[in-house]
């Protein structure tokens, strides 16, 4: 018993010990210890922005579909821009931009 001695009364407090494990096994050992709470709380906040980020881009697909389906030039001006279309009578030429890195 000489070595109970040494350590603090404290310490061998049964309550404080179990209140120690339990503490140490939340933290470390469980299924939702920290580690795993702090890697959801990242994915939770990256998921919320890419939210936002679709909503913006589907107001802007709104806009130009209402656009789309209002304005005939807008029409012309879509095909022309995406899909190469052209008129009989008229040439096209693309452009691409240079590749260049300094």
């Amino acid at each position: 018993m000489k070595v109970l001695t040494y350590i603090p009364s404290w310490i061998r407090n049964k309550y404080f010990l179990a209140g120690s494990f339990f503490v140490i096994w939340m933290v470390f050992f469980d299924r939702n210890d920290v580690i795993t709470q702090f890697n959801r709380y990242r994915h939770a906040k990256s998921l919320n922005k890419n939210e936002v980020q679709q909503v913006k881009l589907i107001g802007e697909t709104r806009k130009e579909l209402d656009l789309l389906i209002t304005n005939s030039q807008t029409i012309e001006r879509y095909a022309r821009e995406k899909y190469m279309m052209k008129k009989d009578n008229e040439d096209l030429f693309i452009i691409a931009p240079s590749a260049e890195t300094n």
